[in-house]
């Protein structure tokens, strides 16, 4: 039975017979047990027990894979980007540019609803340790589908996500390994009086 259990298992795992043992997981503590006396409770692991250098290497970049090429990829009609199409998404949409267009213009109307403008203090995100200054007000091209204005801030505390500075475009300031900047958009801006917070503010004595 186990033999047979192992040939069954070629049908799954390239290893050799001889080169595989089998170690079982069951729901009660484990016990190895013969094939044939594997429950339904039974979780079978194959292990190649082959030396690294003589098991298959699927990650070997080295060998040469088949890449369709984009005009091919395009003409094909059983492919995602072909099923895309037929249900108007996405870039397909004939409403795309309208819905976006949408968007852009929400964003500038929270801009002046909040008054958001540069040198103004602010939180981020409703977060009180979040308090910053306001350094940039517009697009930025390298966030990935971010059409539309982003509220740059240099937040008090280096807690942010970068220096001021995207993909090699600085926005504001000099080079740092601290990151006090973030790029958020206008609704989670809260303009208003919102000073440096000072840690010995929650003291009560010292």
């Amino acid at each position: 039975m186990k033999q047979d259990t192992h040939a069954r298992m070629m049908h799954f795992r390239p290893e050799p017979v001889a080169a595989a043992h089998t170690v079982v997981f069951r729901a009660c503590p484990t016990t190895a047990q013969a094939a044939g006396y594997f429950d339904t409770n039974a979780k079978p692991q194959v292990v190649d027990t082959r030396p690294i250098n003589a098991q298959p290497n699927f990650n070997d970049t080295s060998v040469e894979k088949f890449v369709l090429p984009v005009e091919e990829y395009e003409k094909k009609t059983d492919s995602v980007l072909a099923w895309k199409k037929a249900q108007k998404l996405g870039r397909f949409d004939p409403d795309a540019p309208s819905h976006e267009q949408a968007k852009i213009e929400a964003f500038e109307r929270d801009i002046q609803q909040r008054g958001i403008g540069a040198g103004r203090r602010c939180r981020v995100g409703g977060d009180d340790t979040r308090r910053g200054v306001i350094k940039y007000v517009g697009e930025v091209p390298a966030i990935p589908g971010g059409a539309g204005p982003w509220v740059g801030v240099h937040l008090d505390e280096p807690v942010g996500k970068n220096d001021g500075s995207i993909q090699g475009t600085r926005y504001w300031g000099e080079e740092s390994a601290l990151k006090h900047g973030v790029f958020v958009r206008p609704e989670r801006v809260e303009v208003g009086d919102w000073p440096v917070l000072d840690d010995l503010d929650d003291m009560e004595e010292i």
